[in-house]
């Protein structure tokens, strides 16, 4: 008996400690755990895509700014995406740590590889960039038939709401991000590719940069003919209208608004909620 618990705590701890390497978004070698269940996630969407493939149990700590799902927001914090605390981070003893390159320094990524914690990155542009992370995670996190679950639900609400705006005007939108230097979304945005599908148009979804800063004469003679606003959101249509120079926009001066959830701000499975809702506000 006493050898056949011996050998059972042997196994045991050889499952714990079973590792696998795999390339990550960023062309990374990273050795992760087989089954891992300690995860700390560094930045809001990679906590609802590790929520969304069922591992949400494993944890242990996320970012702050983290909002969905709902009870993820009960989760120890690790502090800000650009710099959360190393320290904190350590003293929750992760088996594996996840991020994305679109928010998280490499080098906290480095450090924390040093302190012998695998990091594995998601990389998302675009849609197809959000199926290919949820595809990653699967990998990663042993759950490659959630993954591929998840993945054809989204790809049926996606052809759902393409179905929805088949054939309808296409409207023509200005999404400010900020209004002082001008900044918004550009050509490789997923932001400007879930507007498409919705049924709309960026009107600068012809610069090449994600995030790109534009002038507001440059805005003024794209003509839109509706201002893009996130709910809840500093900006809002009253603010924006006192500003110097946008009156000048005739969707300011008519007061044409579409309002969209902050779910269009992640890109992972909550933004084909923010998709849906903007088919339904350009084609009531």
């Amino acid at each position: 008996m006493r050898r056949l618990l011996i050998l059972f705590f042997c196994l045991t701890s050889l499952q714990s400690f079973a590792s696998h390497t795999v390339t990550d978004e960023l062309g990374r070698t990273v050795v992760v755990p087989d089954h891992p269940h300690r995860l700390v996630c560094l930045i809001p969407s990679v906590v609802d895509d590790v929520y969304a493939l069922g591992a949400g149990a494993d944890v242990i700590a996320v970012s702050d700014y983290t909002k969905y799902p709902a009870e993820a927001k009960t989760k120890p914090r690790i502090g800000l995406p650009l710099s959360p605390s190393l320290e904190t981070i350590v003293s929750l003893h992760p088996d594996l740590v996840l991020g994305s390159a679109d928010t998280n320094h490499i080098q906290i990524v480095n450090q924390l590889q040093q302190y012998g914690i695998p990091v594995f990155m998601v990389d998302p542009h675009g849609i197809a960039g959000i199926y290919k992370s949820i595809r990653s995670l699967g990998v990663v996190l042993n759950r490659g038939s959630a993954a591929n679950d998840l993945i054809a639900r989204l790809h049926s609400r996606e052809n759902a709401v393409r179905a929805r705006a088949l054939g309808k005007p296409v409207v023509r939108v200005f999404m400010p991000i900020w209004y002082d230097p001008v900044i918004t979304i550009g050509k490789h945005a997923f932001i400007t590719e879930l507007i498409a599908v919705a049924g709309g148009e960026s009107v600068t979804d012809d610069i090449a940069q994600e995030w790109p800063q534009i002038s507001l004469e440059a805005v003024i003679a794209r003509a839109p003919e509706a201002i893009l606003l996130v709910k809840g959101s500093k900006m809002s249509m009253k603010d924006l209208s006192t500003r110097p120079g946008w009156s000048n926009l005739a969707a300011i001066r008519q007061g044409r608004v579409d309002y969209v959830d902050d779910r269009i701000d992640f890109p992972s499975p909550v933004a084909f909620d923010a998709m849906e809702e903007m088919a339904k506000q350009f084609h009531p």
